[in-house]
Order: structure tokens, then sequence, then C-alpha cells
């Protein structure tokens, strides 16, 4: 099966601008066989797909609409998690936490996680924080890494796949869409019948993800001003801020056991 693994809704996330139902439209358009939702700590694209009937409509069928999500640690960059179907901590609604409590949540309720281009923009990107250069070994803990994303360049891309193949990770290719223009220009193969999240998790655990490619898109002016120093220094700064000011929610919900 085909599948674009990085999604942006426009109600699930404030600077897309496709809903889910027009980005099925235009995944099974080119021949895919489902998408996985990866909106800003945010569950609410997928949730209000699902409530609103979607997985019922016609549209729906033969395709397979899976609910991720990508977390804002505040020491390691963006992660794209899944949990098992209808498991949607509260907790990863408040981005902020470190990437050592994400992963212990994160598998501790069963599901998975990787770094979303893990070399791409600085200020989200794993291996360009200290946490991942001190200790090179959380890849371990890792279930796979996003090796191909359209919006980084074809370096990046190859330095993705090299430490996927290092640490012996699946690799997921994701468009990272927020425009129309830009869906399906990347793919993951996997085998198997993929119809919910935990065919999903399953098929990673297995070895059954197969391949993963796509195209690089064009350089833009909005891409190079996020490389510069002070957008990166900015948006760091901005991210642990943030997750400061959350920490006392954040233990709130841990405390009752992250439902």
């Amino acid at each position: 099966m085909k599948f674009d693994m990085h999604c942006h809704t426009r109600a699930g996330s404030i600077d897309a601008k496709v809903p889910l139902d027009r980005y099925m439209e235009l995944l099974k358009e080119q021949g895919f066989d489902g998408m996985l939702v990866t909106d800003h700590d945010s569950y609410r694209g997928y949730r209000k797909w699902f409530m609103s009937g979607g997985s019922r409509r016609a549209s729906a069928k033969d395709f397979t609409v899976l609910c991720g999500i990508e977390y804002d640690t505040r020491d390691a960059g963006h992660f794209i998690v899944i949990m098992p179907g209808g498991i949607m901590p509260p907790v990863l609604r408040l981005r902020g936490m470190s990437v050592e409590r994400l992963i212990v949540i994160v598998h501790t309720l069963g599901g998975i996680l990787g770094p979303a281009h893990p070399f791409g923009t600085r200020s989200a990107s794993a291996m360009f924080f200290k946490k991942f250069r001190k200790n090179p070994d959380l890849m371990k803990k890792m279930d796979f890494v996003e090796g191909f994303n359209t919006c980084e360049s074809s370096q990046a891309n190859f330095l993705a796949q090299e430490l996927a193949r290092k640490y012996g990770k699946p690799c997921f290719g994701g468009s990272d869409s927020h425009e129309e223009r830009y869906v399906g220009m990347a793919f993951t193969e996997i085998e198997g019948n993929i119809t919910c999240n935990n065919d999903l998790i399953r098929a990673v655990k297995e070895g059954r993800v197969t391949d993963c490619g796509g195209q690089e898109r064009e350089q833009t002016a909005k891409a190079k001003h996020k490389e510069a120093f002070y957008s990166v220094l900015g948006f760091k700064a901005y991210n642990r801020g943030l997750g400061l000011i959350f920490t006392p929610l954040r233990k709130f919900h841990m405390a009752r056991g992250h439902r």
C-alpha cells in the first residue's frame, strides 16, 4: 500500500490550507491508498473529520486515513507520533516536553515515534540539537526515521536515510504538505493491508515498510528565512517558553495516567 505519511490539515494545523477530504481526493487521484494525518501538537483535524462521519463517506472507500501527530519537543525538534487506535493522550497536545519523556509516554501506551526531517530546518530537526549530538544512542529508541520529506534538500534526505540505515530503522516518506500543490509529492510503501493505526504499528515492528521517496520542492525565500540564525534562535526560545507555560497542565494529565 502507498501512503503519504506526513500530512497537515486545515482544521488541525494553523498554517495548513487543505481540508482533509480534499487531501484524500488529491491523493486518490495520484494512486495513493492512504495518508497519515500529522497536525502540529493536535488531533483536531482528524477528530473533526471522524466525528463528522468522514470515515463513512463514499470518498473514504478503499482509502485509509490514519491518525498521528507531529509533536514539538523542547530539546530535540519535531517527532511523528503514532498511537494505537483510540488513544489520544491530552499530554501530546501540550508541546514542549523533553524527548526522553515523550519516548517513555509513547512506548508505555503502545505507540511508535520517529524524528521528522532529522536533518531539515535547524529549529525543528533532531540532529541539530545538542540532545542528539551528545547522546546519539537516543536513535536506538526510535521506531522509524522520516527518510524523505519534500520540504528538505536532497542532502538532508540522504543524511536521514543514512541515519536510518546506521540504526536499522525503517524510513517513512511524507510530503509535509500545507498546500494543495505539494500533496502527494512523497510516498511510503508498506506490505500488507493497513486499515488502522494498529495495523501500521504492527507493520513497522515487523519490518514491512519497504520503500519511500518522492520529489523535493523548489527552495523558497520563506525556507531560507527559516534557516537564518535569528529565526532558529527565536523559534527555540518560543518553543521552550511554551513548554514551561504548559508544564503544570502537563503534570496534571500525567498524574491522571495520560488520559
